[in-house]
């Protein structure tokens, strides 16, 4: 019985950690103690012990002003998911990233269901730069890079609660063969994205983010597809 409690125990603490972790990934900016125990809803001495140990291992760290953000631990970590992928992806992010001056992304499908962005390039000369860090998550149903990966998925594996609205939506966006969003994830934020489907890796999409659009959504999409073919290519698909 004690065993049985032990084992519950530490799989709540680890589930705790990844949480934390995963609101961060999604935050905006850096957020406070109370703020990440309010969200997880556990006491603030809880959230101070499970990020004390997230720190130690480089995977959370503090601003001058005590706020957490994710750590460069990280990187280390990630550089590691999908090494191919990130390897074939990258140069074709940054080139298309400098070519139309937006934030370019590659987001892939979690077993939960969510669209993670799994890689991004930011231009190097541009008036405003979107941050959009790998490990963003958000739901499948909003945002450009979800509904692109809606798109390459069979209607049977979309999920139950689909608004007949966004099925429609769908539908249009598999005709002209792109998604577009316009404030659904991030306040302001526009974007572009075409499915990418690479055999043995999850249905993914490759996107542009920008408080506007330099060009057409047409126009922007057929860069973007071609980026997808070049992935595809670099990838070996």
């Amino acid at each position: 019985m004690a065993e049985q409690s032990s084992a519950q125990a530490g799989s709540q603490t680890l589930d705790r950690g990844i949480r934390l972790l995963e609101i961060l990934a999604s935050a905006d900016r850096n957020l406070s103690i109370a703020e990440l125990a309010a969200t997880l809803d556990v006491h603030r001495s809880v959230a101070y012990r499970l990020l004390r140990t997230l720190e130690d291992h480089d995977l959370v760290t503090r601003d001058t002003a005590g706020h957490l953000a994710l750590g460069v631990g990280l990187a280390a970590l990630n550089s590691g998911v999908a090494r191919n992928l990130q390897q074939a992806a990258s140069p074709v992010l940054n080139e298309i990233a400098n070519e139309l001056g937006m934030t370019c992304l590659l987001a892939v499908l979690a077993d939960s269901g969510e669209a993670v962005t799994l890689v991004s390039a930011v231009p190097r000369q541009t008036v405003a730069v979107v941050s959009y860090r790998p490990g963003y998550r958000h739901p499948i149903s909003r945002g450009g890079p979800g509904k692109a990966i809606l798109m390459g998925l069979p209607e049977s594996a979309w999920p139950a609660d689909l608004s007949a609205e966004l099925r429609d939506e769908l539908a249009e966006s598999r005709l002209r063969g792109y998604a577009s969003s316009h404030d659904e994830v991030v306040p302001s934020l526009r974007s572009v994205a075409v499915p990418l489907t690479l055999p043995g890796q999850p249905r993914a999409s490759i996107a542009v983010i920008h408080v506007f659009l330099p060009d057409s959504e047409s126009e922007i999409a057929e860069r973007l597809k071609l980026g997808a073919q070049s992935v595809a290519r670099a990838y070996g698909a």
